[in-house]
């Protein structure tokens, strides 16, 4: 009678299971597992080459001055934007001056006396044949008045010197870009040519330059696209992805780096807006050309199993199949399908963790927009 009354209830108990297919069911048996979905499309699609690269200055100037003296004034801010020809430091010209007031006098003494000597030797010129004046007295004569007028010559040179030397007090910009932090202040002493001690440094950033590594297995292809044009770069930096620095690639490096095994470029850009700043790490896009009519889903409609990388595909009834692709290129949130699925195929992007072939799914978001789909 024990056996019976066991029997008895584990039948009850069976009796009481809910059917496959009603509410409560295992999801994926009979119940249909809710989806989003995906239409594949076919666009053209950029082929491109990422890599994370440094900005760097167009020129960097350190300005320095090419006198010794007392800085007088400090003509601008640290960081602050100047042009080429701005009056950036003034060097106390009063020795200057005093030197050049010196040569010019020295000028004008020895040229009244190149004007004495010429005279001299124009009126022995004129009688030295008569015999008046003796041959050694003209020779002598023509010997001063042509050290004379080297002595000018000299003079004339000396005096442009000094008239540089003054000039050299004013130190200017010598190209348009970005202060960094002044090293001196007013009536510090400077010494001419101090390159270890610079006055100030610029950066020029208008253009400006990004320099990335690429593997050199892209170095073929690189190449092959630079001699149809130019090439375009976009440098994006890290948090604001939305507003991206677009330039053109301007050098690629005669050598490979063989430890590395990557090779160097660079961009130019306008930097119009002066977002990228020297030194600052941004992840760089250089497109060599577009490939049209690809088909793309979005990259997390890709599943990697065994056998490979697959997508469910949602069939008419609703039911999914379990496709195997060969994946392409990824630009941006989507891959480009080289092979497995058509255009307008619907592929499932979320919850394919719960989907075996042949699962019945409930379509509950579409990024086409269409409304939930059921069975």
């Amino acid at each position: 009678m024990l056996w019976l009354l066991l029997a008895m209830q584990v039948f009850t108990s069976c009796s009481r299971q809910p059917q496959a297919g009603k509410t409560g069911g295992p999801p994926g048996a009979g119940q249909p597992v809710p989806v989003a979905v995906a239409n594949a499309k076919a666009r053209t699609v950029p082929v491109q080459v990422t890599a994370v690269g440094r900005v760097e200055a167009y020129n960097t100037v350190s300005v320095g001055s090419r006198v010794d003296g007392q800085v007088l004034a400090v003509h601008f801010e640290d960081g602050q934007y100047v042009k080429a020809g701005d009056l950036l430091f003034t060097i106390d010209p009063r020795p200057f001056e005093n030197q050049l007031k010196q040569a010019q006098a020295n000028l004008a003494k020895d040229q009244a006396q190149l004007e004495n000597a010429q005279a001299q030797l124009e009126r022995n010129a004129a009688v030295v044949e008569k015999g008046y004046v003796s041959r050694e007295q003209y020779d002598q004569a023509v010997a001063a008045a042509r050290a004379l007028k080297a002595t000018v010559a000299a003079d004339q040179a000396a005096v442009e010197n000094a008239q540089l030397q003054l000039q050299y007090c004013s130190i200017r910009s010598p190209i348009d870009g970005l202060t960094g932090a002044v090293k001196v202040d007013a009536g510090n002493i400077v010494k001419a040519n101090d390159t270890t001690n610079p006055l100030v440094v610029i950066n020029q950033i208008q253009p400006i330059y990004v320099s990335f590594y690429v593997p050199e297995r892209n170095l073929p292809e690189i190449q092959q696209y630079m001699t149809a044009g130019k090439l375009q770069v976009q440098a994006v930096i890290p948090g604001h992805e939305q507003v991206p620095s677009y330039g053109e690639l301007t050098f690629l490096d005669n050598t490979v780096n063989p430890t590395a095994g990557t090779i160097l470029l660079r961009g130019t850009f306008p930097n119009v807006d002066r977002s990228l700043w020297p030194g600052q790490f941004v992840n760089v896009v250089l497109t060599l050309t577009t490939q049209p009519g690809a088909i793309v889903v979005p990259s997390r409609a890709i599943q990697t199993g065994q056998q490979g990388q697959y997508v469910f595909v949602v069939k008419p009834g609703l039911t999914v199949e379990n496709r195997a692709v060969v994946v392409g290129r990824t630009v941006g949130d989507e891959t480009a399908i080289e092979k497995g699925v058509s255009p307008g195929e619907q592929v499932v992007t979320d919850g394919q963790l719960r989907l075996s072939p042949g699962s019945s799914v409930r379509i509950v978001q579409s990024l086409g927009g269409g409304q939930e789909q059921r069975p």
